[in-house]
């Protein structure tokens, strides 16, 4: 397939390239101008890769000649995460706008269209219970709001079969955010106060990402019509903190070294430092389970743990975390 990806150059991007350029796909990258790609973003694609500049995405572009002779369009470019100093006008213009602008303009010219969407769009940062595509969708902030307009807006154009995936919290070589902070702290040749964080999270690594993305490209319903709707992807078990950093940690060849101070002792000096929000984030349950892939026929490939001693390797043995 000659498959149209945008967000080639993001952390996600970067991977589903080289993913689907292996698969014996030719991806046409679309770019905000003629500038050098980096060194990863085609990594082993080899001449599989065109470009394409389009411009800002966000500006209303016009999309037919990336479009044109395209079989397939994976929308991975927006505004990545929720934070603070991004405007709410924003996330709609470039994570929903932008979305559909691309979307109405495949029409009729690609025959899947499949977007890289998030938990968000279905949940705030936390849940007490596990969630599935079947949970009424709840966001609570711009980006998690912007993510389900746009996949609403996709539903409801006739003759674009489109799926969106919801990634939980991604890892991989390049991760940044959370993660990459997370695993900085497990570089640190010192205890970790830890090792009281027990609540479970889903994460999911970045290569099984794109090995949805790509069953997504060819997944087709009981009827024999290309799958489509929102599906959550995700490692095949939730992980705690604690189990996180005992992972990345025997991937470096470390020994856990994890303290359980009392929460509320953690809590009052995070406090002092400015930094509660951080036990917030780190230990708050988020656990999925992706049903609808699963009925599909795709089953993740890696556990978290393996997943996270595997990146820790390869970051020891001389690849980047690009934080």
């Amino acid at each position: 397939m000659r498959i149209l990806l945008t967000g080639a150059t993001g952390f996600i991007g970067r991977h589903l390239t080289a993913a689907l350029a292996q698969a014996g796909h030719t991806v046409r990258i679309a770019l905000r101008d003629d500038r050098p790609l980096p060194g990863d973003a085609g990594r082993g694609a080899g001449s599989a890769i065109e470009r394409a500049v389009v411009g800002d995405i966000g500006g209303s572009p016009d999309w037919r000649a990336a479009l044109a002779g395209v079989d397939a369009v994976i929308h991975a470019a927006g505004i990545a995460h929720a934070g603070p100093g991004v405007a709410s006008e924003r996330y709609h213009s470039v994570n929903h706008a932008a979305t559909l602008h691309l979307a109405h303009a495949a029409r009729g010219r690609a025959g899947r269209f499949v977007l890289l969407s998030s938990v968000r769009a279905q949940s705030g940062p936390s849940s007490p219970t596990p969630l599935t595509e079947a949970d009424e969708p709840h966001p609570t902030d711009d980006y998690g709001r912007s993510k389900l307009a746009a996949e609403r807006g996709l539903a409801e154009i006739d003759d674009l079969p489109a799926a969106a995936l919801r990634p939980v919290l991604v890892y991989g070589e390049g991760v940044r955010g959370n993660m990459g902070a997370l695993i900085r702290l497990a570089r640190l040749p010192v205890p970790l106060p830890f090792g009281a964080f027990h609540a479970p999270r889903s994460i999911v690594a970045v290569e099984t990402v794109a090995d949805a993305v790509l069953h997504l490209l060819k997944a087709r319903d009981d009827a024999g019509k290309p799958v489509s709707g929102p599906f959550i992807v995700s490692d095949p078990e939730p992980i705690d903190v604690a189990a996180m950093l005992t992972a990345l940690r025997e991937g470096f060849g470390r020994r856990p070294g994890l303290l359980s101070l009392p929460l509320p002792t953690l809590r009052a000096v995070l406090s002092v430092a400015g930094r509660a929000d951080v036990l917030d984030r780190l230990n708050s349950p988020l656990s999925v389970a992706g049903t609808r892939l699963s009925e599909s026929g795709f089953t993740p490939s890696v556990s978290s743990p393996e997943g996270l001693q595997r990146l820790a390797r390869r970051l020891a043995d001389g690849g980047r975390n690009r934080e």
